[in-house]
């Protein structure tokens, strides 16, 4: 014996299921969110693998703005679309959130690093620490923007403490950020550079000649916020919180970061 239902119950089951076939439709077809992400040079291979990981599991798509921590606060105090900052140093998050520009409550400071010189792998350069820096062949050491730019920042500090930095002053090649220091000494055009032990792993044509001890130089941390009123807050905040994700950890490790615990 067979049943069927009466065309009104028919109507309302095929009514029910248009409804729920166009619900996941419109669901698949739902626009993703776009996050802005101003972050320090020294993080550009880093983030971009996080990044890409974040976007396969989430669907949301990350912009990256990379350049040096100074001129990135610069571009958000002047209105810069951004809705995640993440600096190399403490100095340009304290700036911005001196400003009322920083989310209060999202500012954590997540990774550190090292301070390395590097010379050209090729070159003839002979450096044991960074007295020799101050010896007569020498004539061009690279670092980033001394009065402004992070990496620059530390180096300076270093040979203040050191006492150096009168001696060596004039031979640096200031350069926009951290990785056109890198990109100067493995062109050759200067005979040494300071740079972030992880800009150097990644480089084939330098080599470290001397790391910075966390004792002997400044410390250097990099903290991580959202940018008040920004146009994306719930998807900038999702993003910040998978930067401490263990996977995230992981990726920061394998690009030689210290993650602060």
């Amino acid at each position: 014996m067979s049943y069927s239902h009466p065309p009104l119950i028919r109507w309302k089951i095929l009514g029910a299921l248009l409804s729920a076939l166009c619900l996941v439709v419109m669901l698949a077809a739902a626009p993703t969110e776009e996050i802005k992400v101003s972050a320090a040079a020294s993080l550009t291979d880093v983030l971009q693998a996080i990044g890409g990981d974040y976007e396969k599991e989430t669907g949301d798509k990350i912009v990256f703005n990379f350049a040096g921590s100074s001129v990135l606060a610069r571009q958000i105090e002047e209105g810069a679309p951004a809705d995640v900052f993440f600096s190399a140093d403490e100095a340009k998050m304290d700036a911005l959130e001196k400003h009322g520009l920083i989310a209060p409550g999202t500012r954590k400071s997540l990774l550190s690093n090292a301070l390395v010189i590097v010379v050209e792998k090729a070159g003839s350069a002979q450096i044991k620490d960074a007295r020799d820096l101050a010896k007569p062949d020498i004539k061009k050491v690279a670092l980033a923007e001394p009065s402004s730019v992070p990496a620059g920042v530390y180096a300076k500090a270093y040979l203040e403490k050191l006492g150096l930095w009168a001696a060596i002053s004039g031979k640096v090649i200031p350069t926009e950020n951290v990785r056109a220091a890198l990109a100067a000494v493995e062109s050759g055009n200067v005979e040494a550079g300071f740079v972030f032990k992880t800009d150097a792993a990644i480089s084939k044509k330098v080599r470290i000649a001397y790391e910075v001890t966390a004792v002997e130089g400044p410390k250097i941390s990099y903290p991580v916020a959202i940018v008040k009123d920004c146009g994306h807050a719930g998807a900038a905040q999702h993003f910040v919180g998978y930067l401490s994700s263990a996977r995230a950890k992981a990726e920061f490790e394998k690009f030689g970061f210290i993650v602060l615990r």
